[in-house]
């Protein structure tokens, strides 16, 4: 429901003469002729400027017109921080994703932990970004009173809301890979400075162009990097920080063995995994088509590659994993995780194939993982967000190319350097966090209490607790 304004005719008070428009006749043209609204608006000005009050009126007029201009700049900035704060909620709603995802992937004794795991490392997250993280980011604290703070309808407050969401997934993603076997403490202390230092120093780099690397990369090839809602700055970041801290925590125990063989983990509860898969690719269209953060940005072409690239990782990954659920619940992740970058750019058939590519790297790369490398990735969040982000990155300098259908302004090789870099940042800030915590505090629990299972040793009860207690 617009809002419309229109000046109040100066004929509806004094008795001052108007010339009638004539109404067009059916079948006549009805555009608008800006020439000829000029000059039969013409006499109206002069036959109020000639009235005793005609200053007056005139006066009058204009203040209406700036009192309707406010009231549509409240409207504008109202509609816009309901835009983004329905954004955030959608966001939010994805840890709940994270979490069940995460909850139907672990062995039973490990049930609980995840739920409360991504739960406090969300609530870290918020104090070390609010606190420090925005700040590096974009430049902006919180300190002011209250009343500032709530200028524009709390605009700025509702959009470090919706980046807080981005900024807490880096933790949720992590601790999918490293479940079963970390110490609770020690990862909050990871996710505090993940959040707080690491994470907002690459998304001031790439979304608020710190350093002038967008300005030179825009000079030199054309286009700075493009990264519309985060394949590399945030997906991909969270993948590759992830692959240090699993590396250095170690498999858990017993899932390789001396003699070569592996020991199967299957997840424990595939309702559960299911739910979580569909809570994230449903809060992922908040998560796409919001970053638009202006309503008058929206475009529904997002959206529509969105569902594309969730369709193209979900049949993909049905058939590459042989039908295998878990596999196919992850395609439409991965596809997703993809097509982030380039989504408000990309052609719905480019989205499509880079969903599609997404979802048999990810069926691939896991099983290779696993089951060569025997990097005990428990979720594969390094080939869900961080080579899938990686490839997101780079599609959209491919199918956002005007040749192929997209809308342009972006270069490959721009896309090329803004992923490596993100990847070689994320890895290193992994590779120093978790490598101190590892010197220091340690990383993992030890074999007794991981063999009891992280809800007994950490939380002292189990999902089912009435019927397996602890003293």
């Amino acid at each position: 429901m617009g809002y419309q304004h229109a000046p109040i005719p100066y004929s509806c008070t004094f008795k001052v003469p108007i010339s009638r428009t004539r109404v067009a006749k059916v079948g006549e043209s009805k555009r608008f002729d800006a020439a000829s609204a000029h000059s039969s608006a013409a006499p109206h000005r002069q036959h109020a400027l000639a009235h005793p009050f005609g200053p007056l009126l005139a006066f009058d007029a204009r203040f209406l017109r700036i009192a309707g201009i406010k009231r549509m700049d409240s409207l504008k900035t109202g509609t816009d921080t309901l835009f983004l704060l329905l954004g955030a909620a959608m966001v939010l709603a994805m840890h709940a994703g994270f979490a069940f995802l995460e909850l139907g992937t672990v062995r039973k004794k490990n049930q609980v932990n995840a739920l409360v795991k991504i739960l406090v490392d969300f609530s870290v997250s918020t104090i070390a970004y609010f606190f420090i993280g925005y700040t590096i980011a974009y430049g902006v604290q919180f300190y002011g009173s209250a009343e500032t703070l709530s200028a524009h309808n709390g605009y700025a407050l509702v959009r470090f809301f919706f980046l807080l969401t981005f900024a807490a997934a880096i933790p949720a993603i992590v601790s999918g890979g490293i479940a079963e076997r970390s110490k609770f403490n020690p990862q909050l202390f990871a996710t505090f400075v993940l959040v707080g230092f690491i994470y907002p120093f690459f998304e001031g780099i790439v979304w608020n162009g710190h350093f002038g690397i967008q300005t030179w990369l825009t000079q030199a090839l054309g286009a700075p990097f493009h990264d519309f809602a985060g394949s590399v700055v945030v997906h991909a970041f969270g993948g590759w920080v992830a692959l240090p801290a699993v590396m250095l925590l170690g498999a858990r125990h017993g899932r390789y063995t001396r003699d070569g063989r592996i020991a199967a983990h299957p997840p424990s509860n595939i309702p559960f995994l299911a739910l979580g898969a569909w809570v994230l690719a449903v809060g992922w269209f908040g998560f796409n088509v919001m970053s638009a953060q202006t309503i008058d940005k929206i475009s529904g072409l997002v959206a529509v590659n969105s569902l594309m690239a969730m369709v193209g990782g979900t049949l993909t990954a049905w058939l590459a994993g042989r039908n295998d659920p878990g596999f196919t619940y992850n395609g439409p992740l991965a596809g997703l995780v993809a097509v982030c970058a380039g989504s408000d750019i990309m052609h719905p058939l480019g989205a499509l194939v880079t969903g599609a590519v997404a979802g048999g790297l990810f069926v691939y790369m896991f099983t290779i993982v696993q089951n060569r490398w025997r990097i005990d990735d428990v979720l594969g969040v390094w080939p869900l967000h961080g080579l899938c982000g990686a490839w997101g990155g780079i599609a959209a300098g491919i199918f956002g190319l005007h040749a192929l259908g997209g809308l342009g302004g972006v270069s490959f090789a721009a896309q090329v350097i803004g992923t490596l870099g993100g990847v070689v940042f994320a890895t290193l800030g992994g590779t120093i966090v978790y490598g101190a915590i590892r010197i220091t505090v340690g990383l993992r629990i030890d074999q007794e209490n991981e063999f009891n299972g992280a809800d007994l040793s950490i939380h002292k009860i189990t999902s089912t607790p009435e019927r397996e207690t602890v003293g």
